[in-house]
């Protein structure tokens, strides 16, 4: 792994817990973090990480730690999936649920 790609991630674990941390009392600034976190990971060209980006919207940074930021739906149409709804911009994330329905019906 290079140095850049090294530090772009341990700054984006950084920003990340502290918008956790502040989310509740300065959601100004947990805004703020999700941004600079983006701007890097398009600065150093990589992705998101997966448990980040769950975590983030993608188009305004908003982190979904702030209390009334987003709506969760769960969805049946076409294939099962989470729809998650930034109530800061509009923006709608798609989580595919498949994985989780074959486990269930491998089971029982």
């Amino acid at each position: 792994m290079s140095d850049i790609r090294r530090i772009a991630l341990d700054r984006i674990a950084r920003l990340m817990e502290f918008a956790k941390r502040h989310a509740a009392d300065r959601p100004e600034l947990a805004r703020e973090a999700g941004k600079l976190a983006l701007k890097i990971c398009k600065k150093a060209r990589i992705r998101m990480p997966t448990r980040y980006r769950r975590l983030i919207c993608r188009k305004c940074g908003t982190p979904f730690y702030i209390p009334g930021s987003f709506t969760v739906r769960v969805r049946d149409r076409r294939s099962t999936h989470v729809v998650i709804r930034c109530n800061t911009c509009g923006y709608i994330k798609r989580i595919p649920a498949i994985r989780e329905k074959k486990r269930r019906a491998e089971q029982g």
